[in-house]
């Protein structure tokens, strides 16, 4: 199985946001970093703002930045989100495609296969995904935001 670019670059969007948490990031940021198009963002931004997963800013100082915690977005819900087609072969679409379909015991093997790799997805969070924190941000040149007055002076004591 291959995810799409789209949906590649929807987890890379949402790790992003992440890790960029309680700031807003552009999508000029996001693209220049993974070396992706601005234009391909710009969709996928889009269709995360419409499934409630991140908020989307114009103007000036506009961005984008997560609407719910890391840990409320689902990874296999995102994925049947913006995958177009799950069928791992023709022969879910239609079973008529198939010489061999009513004995076939592949099709049955490959449903199971499709049904873990989702399942595995559905127990997954955005949250997860960013668990290595300082690694990752590292990583993308994300610095981190910085302490609030009262962790600071926590930290100093």
């Amino acid at each position: 199985m291959r995810l799409t670019a789209y949906t590649d670059y929807t987890l890379r969007t949402l790790i992003y946001l992440a890790l960029n948490a309680g700031r807003q990031a552009t999508i000029a940021q996001i693209a220049d970093t993974y070396r992706i198009s601005e234009a391909h963002l710009t969709k996928v931004a889009h269709q995360l703002g419409v499934a409630g997963e991140i908020e989307t800013m114009r103007g000036r100082n506009g961005g984008l930045r997560l609407r719910k915690p890391a840990g409320q977005i689902n990874i296999g819900a995102v994925v049947r989100r913006t995958e177009p087609d799950l069928a791992l072969v023709p022969c879910f679409a239609d079973a008529g495609t198939c010489a061999i379909g009513g004995a076939c015991v592949l099709q049955h093997a490959l449903h199971e296969a499709l049904a873990a790799f989702l399942a595995v997805l559905d127990h997954t969070t955005l949250a997860d995904l960013v668990a290595p924190r300082r690694r990752l941000a590292a990583m993308l040149g994300i610095v981190p935001p910085p302490k609030s007055r009262r962790a600071a002076i926590a930290s100093a004591s």
